[in-house]
């Protein structure tokens, strides 16, 4: 009794089971196999986004004559194939080959056959959602957040309702450029705004001072650059010092949602200035202009004045002998002045007393 009971709910459910869609849109997808009903009195058409570039199939005939459980007919350069059952309980695979990729349907004899598959390409009909619009104010805030978020989730967790935080602790996610390094030190995620703030540490191993473009941080996930929204940066690494960044990407460049995990891999990349040039030589006032440095032509000498001459020893020696004879000379004269009448002094009266 059971066992009848049992049967006819299995009869019900077969009787119940909806039979599959005359006419069906599928996602292509080459990791996976498409079962595909056939019938032997219908005909199944699929068809493609584009030209089917080639066809493999076993048990397949094409016209008809040749033995086989499918029938098959397709026109070169088209972009469709069009199928049907030979047999009973029928079945196969058919490899179809587009666009770079091969894609495998399982042909199976059925009473309920799909008449029309139609194939669309994911990368055409998928549509590119918006990135939303972010203030720069809202920005400043998103880094406020991230630079208090243990503080905020624990206080005021409604203020980081739906962000996410990783830490990267003692195992940070360095970018290492030689005399420089960047260290990952957190990464949050802002769902609603589709903003990541990254937290990050620039490290300088040289003995000079190194610049870089504040407006220049970007960050790679496998082949894809993203930039930067808002940054708050110095724009100098002191020797052998290290400095705090924050910076935040918002979106994608193409203006589309980013939508990345804090489970990527992130390099972060930043666009470093050229040193400043040495600041120029200063001048000492107290010594005299050399010719490299004299920008003013000296006048010639007037004709009153003797130009310097230069004096070897003998012509020096000689000099100060007729100067030694001058001097001398002019004593005499004056010896001579002295005592001449005219200047010899005059008596004085002598006073009367009255």
């Amino acid at each position: 009794m059971k066992s009848a009971i049992s049967l006819l709910i299995l009869a019900a459910t077969a009787a119940l089971a909806d039979p599959p869609e005359a006419i069906q849109r599928v996602m292509l997808d080459e990791r996976a196999v498409v079962i595909v009903p056939v019938a032997t009195n219908r005909v199944t058409t699929i068809s493609f986004p584009g030209t089917i570039t080639a066809i493999d199939a076993v048990g397949v005939t094409a016209d008809g004559k040749t033995p086989g459980q499918f029938q098959l007919a397709h026109t070169k350069g088209s972009s469709f194939v069009s199928v049907r059952a030979l047999a009973r309980k029928a079945a196969t695979n058919l490899n179809i080959r587009w666009n770079k990729r091969t894609y495998v349907f399982e042909l199976v004899e059925s009473d309920t056959p799909v008449l029309a598959l139609n194939l669309d390409d994911r990368a055409t009909t998928e549509t590119v959602q918006p990135a939303p619009l972010v203030t720069p104010t809202r920005l400043l805030a998103l880094l406020d957040k991230a630079k208090a978020f243990p503080l905020l989730k624990k206080q005021q967790p409604d203020a980081v309702a739906g962000a996410e935080a990783r830490t990267f602790g003692d195992k940070p996610q360095i970018s290492d450029f030689n005399d420089y390094e960047v260290r990952i030190e957190e990464v949050f995620r802002f769902n609603g705004d589709d903003t990541l703030v990254f937290h990050v540490t620039l490290r300088n191993k040289s003995a000079a001072e190194i610049r870089y473009l504040p407006a220049s941080f970007c960050v790679r996930v496998g082949d894809r650059l993203y930039y930067q929204s808002i940054s708050d940066a110095p724009g100098v690494l002191p020797v052998n010092a290290a400095s705090t960044v924050y910076f935040a990407i918002t979106g994608t460049p193409d203006g589309g949602r980013n939508e990345l995990s804090l489970k990527n891999d992130f390099t972060v990349l930043v666009t470093r200035l050229k040193p400043l040039p040495p600041p120029p030589a200063t001048l000492n006032t107290n010594s005299p202009p050399t010719s490299s440095t004299t920008t003013e032509t000296t006048p010639p000498p007037s004709p009153s004045q003797s130009p310097p001459t230069g004096m070897i020893p003998e012509s020096e020696a000689l000099a100060r002998q007729a100067l030694h004879r001058a001097i001398a000379e002019s004593q005499n004269t004056t010896a001579q002045s002295a005592l001449s009448p005219s200047n010899a002094p005059s008596a004085k009266p002598t006073p009367v007393n009255p």
